[in-house]
């Protein structure tokens, strides 16, 4: 199902083909074109929460407006957009990440392509906020191990406690979905114990999900 998967139609948009999407959609964001945006080919910043779900850092509003931390590709936001009706329906109102963009090294080269943060392409997504203010914390209740399986008839947290088996739900349900190329979890190494790392790869065909 690649060729229909949202991850595979969004990465295969022109910006021109993504923004206008974006308007369509009425997402609120500003495009950005300072240099802490260099290295992603449509840089946007999200102005506004996504289906009634904010994504943001910790920063406070006045450093969010700069960090490059929040800026995206176009092509990210429109796979965060249909993963917010999922939150949504599970009354996930906030979701907290460490970052979207990385800023490229100052050496690297104008003009070579870039991948994964440096190119905005990918959230690292670590807690999950209610309406009511309890949170899924991926550090706290992912409750997995490295090299378990994190989707599937096999997949299961251990302990497999409530908190456990939403947050699985909810990152499942994006799997299953295919909204996003790259879904990295705590099963896949330990620098991603705290977070999922999911993303949109450019022109690609294939799907990494651990």
């Amino acid at each position: 199902d690649v060729a229909t998967s949202p991850a595979s139609h969004y990465g295969s948009m022109s910006s021109g083909q993504c923004l206008a999407e974006l308007d369509v959609r009425k997402i609120p964001y500003v495009r950005d074109r300072t240099d802490g945006a260099r290295g992603i080919s449509t840089p946007v910043r999200l102005t506004g929460p996504l289906h009634g779900v904010e994504f943001r850092t910790n920063l406070s509003a006045k450093q969010r407006a700069t960090t490059p931390w929040e800026l995206a590709d176009c092509r990210l936001i429109l796979a965060l957009d249909d993963f917010s009706e999922i939150l949504a329906a599970h009354d996930i109102v906030d979701v907290r990440h460490y970052s979207m963009h990385r800023r490229v090294p100052a050496s690297w080269p104008d003009g070579k392509p870039t991948k994964q943060h440096m190119a905005g392409n990918a959230i690292d997504a670590a807690r999950f906020i209610a309406r009511d203010g309890t949170f899924l914390d991926v550090d706290k209740h992912f409750n997995g191990a490295i090299g378990a399986a994190t989707c599937g008839d096999k997949a299961a947290p251990s302990p497999a406690t409530s908190e456990a088996v939403k947050l699985r739900g909810i990152l499942c349900e994006a799997v299953e979905r295919r909204l996003f190329n790259v879904v990295l979890t705590p099963n896949y190494n330990r620098p991603h114990k705290n977070h999922f790392h999911l993303e949109v790869t450019q022109g690609v065909r294939w799907f990494l999900v651990h």
